[in-house]
């Protein structure tokens, strides 16, 4: 039995866990509900918790030791709750726990026009801790739906001939945000021909659930005045939005900008 026991400790015969998605769609500001089982194996153990959180591929940037620019993928859990604690599970017991799973009002979109955005990896992990050992389900993807005021945005950019490029989350901060967590996502868009001297514009959003930072990096063409990007940013009601034209306000912000940058 104590040869056993250490080899369920190793993962060899031990609990197992599995996790059930009621609902895969869900808002930033919304709850993934769901039932974790836990699947007793062939020794009686103890557990000392279970936990369920979320997590994301973030591209990550760092210089190399010749100081080269190197990027790779990092999956990055951003938000975590305990939804169990120590308990004992006999050798085949099924023990099935229920949840609701906050989603931060900064979750990534991962869905645009119905769609699942390429590269988007966001999903529900699930971990139970055992003496000794850690047993991680598999990642069960959720499907992110803008809010209304980000899908007002996203409508405005198409409306105004914008063509949907890409999408990616990075690791990193930006300045003078209400951002809280440790990567943002750029929604990029290539731009029409009526803004001549533009080349693509990258959407950022960071949403507290009253007000939205709406971050824009601005990606101009090579030609007499150079290339380069400039960041601009506004500040979004959450609620009331509806009472702007956005396609109109963007229009006129962009031409303002390009103006000044000699763009258009």
């Amino acid at each position: 039995m104590g040869f056993k026991k250490l080899m369920a400790s190793l993962g060899a015969g031990g609990a197992s866990v599995e996790t059930e998605l009621f609902q895969s769609d869900v808002t930033p500001g919304g709850v993934v509900q769901g039932e974790v089982r836990i699947q007793g194996g062939s020794v009686e153990q103890r557990i000392q918790g279970l936990s369920v959180g979320l997590q994301a591929k973030v591209e990550v940037e760092r210089k190399d030791a010749q100081g080269n620019d190197v990027e790779y993928h990092q999956n990055i859990e951003f938000h975590t709750q305990q939804i169990g604690g120590e308990f004992e599970i006999r050798p085949g017991a099924v023990h099935n726990v229920q949840f609701s799973l906050e989603v931060p009002w900064e979750t990534p979109v991962t869905m645009f026009m119905g769609r699942h955005l390429t590269g988007m990896d966001v999903g529900v992990t699930t971990e139970l801790q055992i003496a000794r050992a850690v047993d991680k389900g598999d990642l069960d993807p959720v499907n992110v739906h803008p809010l209304p005021a980000q899908d007002a945005l996203l409508d405005a950019f198409g409306r105004l001939g914008f063509r949907f490029h890409g999408a990616d989350l990075e690791k990193g901060h930006l300045r003078s945000t209400r951002q809280r967590l440790p990567f943002y996502q750029e929604i990029e868009f290539k731009s029409p021909s009526q803004y001549k001297g533009l080349k693509e514009v990258e959407l950022t959003f960071v949403s507290d659930g009253q007000q939205m930072d709406v971050v824009m990096e601005m990606d101009k063409k090579p030609g007499l005045f150079g290339g380069g990007d400039t960041y601009r940013s506004f500040v979004m009601p959450m609620q009331g939005f509806e009472q702007t034209d956005w396609a109109d306000y963007l229009h006129q912000w962009l031409a303002e900008v390009g103006a000044k940058r000699n763009w258009f």
